[in-house]
C-alpha cells in the first residue's frame, strides 16, 4: 500500500481509504469486525465514516461509528479515523450545522461513540448556509487546540465556500480546512471545473467518494442484460436512474475494453485514474466483504501512463 499527503498538511493516508457507511446498516458487528481487521491487514490506514451512518438497511443514525469503536481499539493507533458532522440526526432540525453549539456536541458525541479521545480528520458533512464560516472555523480550531481532533476538512462543498473557509482561516489565524470530500468519478467529473483548481491553490487534498459510479464502473452490470442480485444499482432506484444513462453505459463498455487490453480490471482502471489526478490524495470506497477490500487494495498499484490518461479522457468525452 502506498502513502500520500493529505494535501500540504503532515497527515499521510494510505492511498486507498474505506468508506464506513455500510457498517451498522448492511453489516452486523462481526462482519464489520471482518472488513475492519481485513483492512488493516492489507495496509488500508483511512477508515473514513459519519455520525449518520448506519441509518440504511435498517440501522439507525450513529451505528457506523458505534460498531468501528467496539473494533478498532487494538489498532487505533495504527489508523487515520476520519469522522463527520452537520447532516441531520434527527428530523427537528435540532442535530445539524456547524454552529459552534452544535459542533460542541456532535464531537463529544462522536468520540464516545468511536470509544477514542480524538479524531484524526473531522470533516463537515455539508454546507451550513446559515452559520458563518467564521464561527464554524473558530470552533473547530479549538477542538484542535484542545486535542480532541488532529485536523479538519470539509465535504459537498462549492468552490467558492472552499474558497470563502481558506480566505477566512488565513486572516484570523485559525487552522484550515486539509482536504475536501466530493464525489468524483470517470463519469463524473465535475469537480475538475471549480473544485479542484480552488483545492491545488490552497493546498489542500481531494477524498474522492462515489469512485465507481456505486458499482458501474465495476464490470458487473451489463447493458441489455439481467441486473444482478443484491446489487446496489439493482435496488436502489434513484442511483439506477442517475448513472444508468445511454452515455454512461457506452462509457463504461469502452473503458472496460481499455482496460482489458492493458491487463487489467475496471475497477483497477478507475482507481488508478483517481490517483492520477492532483490533488487526490486517497480514494474512499466501501465494501461489505474482505474479499471486495482485496480488490480494492491492489487496484491503486497501477500507475497509469500519460499516454494511456489522454486516451481515457478521448474514451469519458464520449
Amino acid at each position: 500500500m502506498e502513502f500520500r499527503y493529505l494535501g500540504k498538511s503532515g497527515l499521510r493516508v494510505s492511498t486507498i481509504g474505506l468508506g464506513c457507511n455500510n457498517f451498522g446498516g448492511r453489516l452486523r458487528l462481526e462482519e464489520t469486525r471482518a472488513v475492519l481487521h481485513q483492512a488493516h491487514d492489507l495496509g488500508i490506514m483511512l477508515f473514513d465514516t459519519s455520525d449518520t451512518y448506519g441509518a440504511t438497511g435498517g440501522g439507525k443514525t450513529g451505528d457506523s461509528e458505534i460498531q468501528m469503536g467496539q473494533v478498532i481499539g487494538p489498532m487505533r493507533h495504527d489508523i487515520v479515523l476520519a469522522t463527520k458532522f452537520g447532516n441531520p440526526m434527527v428530523r427537528d432540525g435540532t442535530k445539524q450545522g456547524g454552529s459552534r453549539r452544535y459542533i460542541m456536541s456532535a464531537v463529544e458525541d462522536s468520540l464516545r461513540r468511536l470509544r477514542t479521545d480524538y479524531i484524526d480528520l473531522y470533516q463537515i458533512h455539508t454546507t451550513d448556509a446559515d452559520t458563518p464560516i467564521e464561527e464554524t472555523l473558530r470552533a473547530l480550531d479549538d477542538l484542535v487546540r484542545q486535542g480532541k481532533i488532529r485536523y479538519i476538512g470539509c465535504s459537498n462543498h462549492a468552490a467558492w465556500r472552499v474558497v470563502e473557509a481558506a480566505w477566512t482561516a488565513r486572516v484570523c489565524s485559525l487552522n484550515r480546512f486539509i482536504s475536501a470530500q466530493d464525489e468524483y468519478s470517470l463519469v463524473h467529473r465535475a469537480p475538475e471545473v471549480d473544485l479542484m483548481p480552488a483545492l491545488r491553490q490552497y493546498g489542500m487534498g481531494m477524498l474522492p467518494y462515489f469512485p465507481l459510479a456505486s458499482g458501474l464502473l465495476t464490470g458487473k452490470y451489463q447493458r441489455n442484460a439481467a441486473m444482478p442480485a443484491g446489487a446496489r444499482l439493482t435496488e436502489t432506484q434513484r442511483l439506477a436512474d442517475r448513472y444508468l444513462s445511454e452515455k454512461n453505459w457506452t462509457i463504461a463498455e469502452r473503458l472496460g475494453d481499455f482496460a482489458v487490453q492493458r491487463g487489467h480490471t475496471m475497477l483497477e482502471l478507475a482507481f488508478a485514474w483517481l490517483l492520477a489526478q492532483a490533488p487526490v490524495a486517497s480514494v474512499i470506497a466501501g465494501a461489505t466483504t474482505p474479499e471486495q477490500l482485496a480488490a480494492n487494495a491492489t487496484a491503486g498499484n497501477w500507475h497509469i501512463s500519460a499516454e494511456d490518461l489522454g486516451e481515457i479522457d478521448r474514451i469519458a468525452a464520449a
